[in-house]
């Protein structure tokens, strides 16, 4: 059974950075296209990063969220940057293809405020 941890979210001032990371256990990431998404309060979830150019992701995380990777601990990050109080979300970390989706994990919480 595939399982899914992220971890380092948590308080930052506007124009802050955070890490963060997601574990997967149970496969390995290096089969699939991995991605973050977040989920705010009365919103749909939503990608905001994956690898290459991700055209469906919003322009406003453009330039400033990466995705990045370690296959072999079976890691998966999201370099934050330049935070915005919009940015207040859960993220959420996952495959790219909709049909291969893990069961979500938990999630960890990002809260831009000053």
């Amino acid at each position: 059974q595939v399982k899914v941890v992220e971890s380092g979210g948590g308080l930052v001032q506007p124009g802050g950075s955070l890490r963060l990371s997601c574990a997967v256990s149970g496969t390995r990431i290096s089969f699939y296209a991995m991605a973050w998404y977040r989920q705010a309060p009365g919103k749909q979830r939503e990608l905001v990063a994956t690898s290459g150019d991700c055209t469906n992701c919003p322009d406003s995380v453009k330039g400033r969220f990466t995705i990045s990777r370690d296959n072999a601990e079976n890691l998966v990050y999201l370099q934050m940057n330049g935070l915005k109080p919009e940015d207040t979300a859960r993220y959420y970390c996952n495959t790219l293809v909709a049909r291969l989706w893990f069961s979500w994990g938990q999630g960890t919480q990002v809260t831009v405020s000053s």
